[in-house]
């Protein structure tokens, strides 16, 4: 059975290109697909820094990270100098990030205000004592709701739902433990989810994905000075999910967001 971090992606195509001028570039990432070579994957072929590289015929820079089985926009550079400037305002929360998901249970509106400790890769090293936890605060904002007349828990059906989630910090694997933290785990998490709604949807959706999404990024281009917005639809996987949910609106719903 296929888990989160193994969903397969097709390499015959182009990566989608959401946005692209002299400077920067930004892509619909497909689920599955890592950003660069990691020791976590050392048995991966296949990078979106070395596919997108090929594809246009020149170096390419990431400005920021997302999780391999997350989708979605992702963001790059044409040069270092530029690197540098998107890498600032990232680190220094001035990026509007803004994520779909679909979760267990039907959460209310949440701005989840909880500390969570640095991760290490495992093939890190410090001598450095271990860090006190680091602030993190996400938003949450639901948008639908869903009934699947199957006992996955104590009750005769299952409850999900579809959310915007907005992270005001910027940890590793942050939506995915306040989630879990919350109550509310998103589907498909195998690391933070529940295995047993996370089977669910396998067979009976053939979901084999992590239902997250990257879906908007608000930033200030590096040289014009003026805000760009990227916005990237759901993939057609997370949609088939929604759609089968009753949310065949779910990019719409999405869109509504900032009004």
């Amino acid at each position: 059975m296929l888990t989160d971090i193994e969903a397969p992606v097709c390499r015959d195509l182009p990566l989608e290109i959401l946005y692209r001028d002299e400077h920067l570039l930004a892509i619909a990432k497909p689920s599955g697909l890592l950003v660069h070579r990691t020791r976590l994957d050392a048995w991966a072929t296949g990078f979106a820094v070395q596919r997108l590289r090929d594809q246009i015929g020149c170096a390419v820079y990431p400005a920021h990270r997302l999780d391999k089985a997350t989708s979605g926009v992702l963001l790059f550079a044409l040069s270092e100098s530029v690197r540098a400037d998107l890498g600032g305002q990232f680190e220094r929360g001035e990026v509007e990030k803004r994520y779909a998901a679909i979760v267990r249970g039907w959460p209310p509106a949440l701005r989840i205000d909880h500390p969570l400790e640095r991760l290490r890769d495992a093939y890190e090293h410090s001598t450095a004592a271990t860090q006190d936890a680091q602030a993190a605060v996400t938003l949450l904002r639901p948008l639908a709701t869903a009934e699947v007349p199957v006992a996955v828990d104590r009750y005769p059906v299952s409850r999900y739902a579809l959310v915007a989630l907005e992270p005001l910090s910027g940890r590793r694997h942050q939506l995915r433990r306040h989630l879990k933290h919350a109550g509310y785990p998103i589907i498909g998490d195998t690391s933070y989810g529940q295995g047993r709604h996370n089977r669910l949807f396998r067979s009976r959706f053939a979901s084999q994905r992590l239902l997250l999404a990257a879906v908007s990024l608000g930033f200030r281009h590096p040289r014009a000075g003026k805000r760009l917005d990227i916005v990237a639809p759901l993939a057609a996987d997370f949609l088939t999910v929604a759609g089968l949910l009753g949310w065949p609106d779910a990019d719409a719903r999405l869109g509504a967001r900032a009004d």
